[in-house]
């Protein structure tokens, strides 16, 4: 089997370097497009239709606008056969809508296309109180997700390195976390409950390359008890990469063919969730190898060198 020769304490500055780039260019395009939360994340109403035949987005957006005297966002959706096809409409924020708005609504689409078949399929209508509870004890469940996961990396590799891998773990997983965040800016996604199922899914997976290298570091240090740690996390990184780049390989294919399925049917629901986890993916396996074990290195030598404070007794 290949194995790699790479010193990655040499390769943590331009991983540090693209992610900031990586970084920066998110905060950009968030200030330019702005954040789009779903509903569920800051009240509103969302309505669907199911219709026949062909429609317009800007003929129906239109028509949409004009009923409700507001602008509301308009999409489609399509079934996986194909039979079933579905215009949703969402208002974001305070723009609920009472019940004989929702019918006048109903009225306007089917008389203004009468051969479409539109019929009123699905309501749902969320106040802003409970979407705000609702996105904290989202935030609240990846913090406790995140504190598990520092307390049980230090605890296992409690001989190595402790709370200190623990926290450069922790590190990388942070980026993966922005990354799949700033996929959903790019690519104009809401950020709603998919979005939280992807961290909770990247704390898990991305996790895994890095607790994978850390076995290794141990295993190394049993077999190798003379090297030091910048060389131990050299010797394991190199053996694990064919591991971490086929596996990383295969699961973003997988995931990059439900975003297919979705861009050809329509499907929205599988877009937001499919698109960020494939760049999440991508960093996990990037953060893993460049990011948590040689900034553990960086820690350890920091932690070597840096002069011992002595107390001074004092006198009598």
């Amino acid at each position: 089997m290949t194995k790699f020769n790479i010193d990655f304490n040499k390769t943590l500055k331009w991983a540090a370097i693209i992610y900031a780039a990586v970084i920066v260019v998110g905060i950009v395009l968030t200030c330019i497009f702005g954040v789009k939360l779903d509903i569920n994340f800051s009240g509103g109403t969302r309505l669907s239709y199911t219709y026949t035949g062909d429609l317009s987005v800007s003929k129906v957006d239109a028509a949409v606008d004009k009923a409700l005297g507001t602008d509301a966002a308009v999409s489609f959706n399509t079934s996986m056969n194909g039979s079933t096809k579905q215009i949703v409409i969402t208002l974001p924020g305070n723009n609920a809508l009472s019940t004989e708005k929702q019918s006048a609504l109903t009225t306007a689409l089917t008389t203004e296309f009468k051969s479409n078949n539109i019929k009123s399929y699905d309501s749902n209508s969320v106040s802003p109180t409970i979407a705000g509870t609702f996105f904290a004890k989202s935030i609240v469940a990846i913090l406790i997700a995140g504190i598990f996961v520092v307390i049980y990396v230090g605890f296992r590799f409690r001989n190595i390195g402790g709370i200190s891998a623990a926290l450069t773990a922790f590190v990388a997983l942070i980026l993966d976390c922005i990354v799949a965040f700033l996929a959903c800016t790019a690519f104009r996604l809401p950020v709603d409950s998919n979005l939280i199922a992807v961290i909770l899914t990247l704390l898990g997976y991305s996790l895994n390359d890095t607790i994978v290298i850390y076995d290794r570091v141990r295993e190394n240090r049993k077999l190798y008890p003379s090297k030091d740690t910048s060389e131990l996390v050299n010797e394991s990184v190199n053996s694990v990469m064919i591991r971490t780049i086929v596996t990383t390989v295969t699961t973003v294919m997988a995931v990059a063919t439900i975003i297919v399925v979705a861009e050809i049917f329509g499907l929205t629901t599988l877009r937001s969730f499919a698109i960020p986890m494939v760049f999440g993916l991508l960093s996990g396996s990037i953060s893993s190898i460049f990011i948590s074990g040689p900034l553990w290195v960086k820690w350890k030598n920091y932690v070597a060198t840096r002069p011992v404070k002595v107390k001074k007794s004092k006198k009598k």
